[in-house]
């Protein structure tokens, strides 16, 4: 999940070089952190703590997985960058967030059966 979420970065990065130049503190602006606070949150939830708070962090990279979606299709819409390349990346960013939906569901039903065990 988090090399996936290493490639959505990386490729959101290469598509907003294409963007006009003033868009640098726009959507390339909004696009670029968004990315990378994905895998970053990713990263800081699974250093082992809790499985409540890892589903947190994940909550937290999903929500910013939708933002990086809303905002390739904005720019799409606009006509910015190469629109074969903003597919591509939407598509990654599909998957990334069916990998976060999956591991969030996963863990909140192992807490979830903990919780019926005791």
């Amino acid at each position: 999940m988090w090399q996936k979420a290493m490639t959505l970065s990386t490729s959101t990065y290469s598509a907003t070089r294409k963007f006009p130049r003033e868009e640098i503190f726009g959507l390339t602006n909004q696009l670029r952190p968004a990315s990378v606070s994905i895998p970053s949150n990713i990263a800081e939830g699974n250093r082992g703590i809790t499985k409540g708070e890892f589903i947190q962090f994940l909550g937290i990279a999903r929500g910013s997985t939708l933002e990086v979606q809303t905002q390739l299709e904005l720019a799409s819409r606009l006509g910015y960058g190469d629109n074969e390349e903003l597919e591509s990346v939407q598509a990654i960013s599909l998957e990334v967030l069916k990998l976060l939906n999956a591991s969030i569901s996963t863990l909140q039903a192992t807490i979830h059966k903990r919780t019926k065990l005791c």
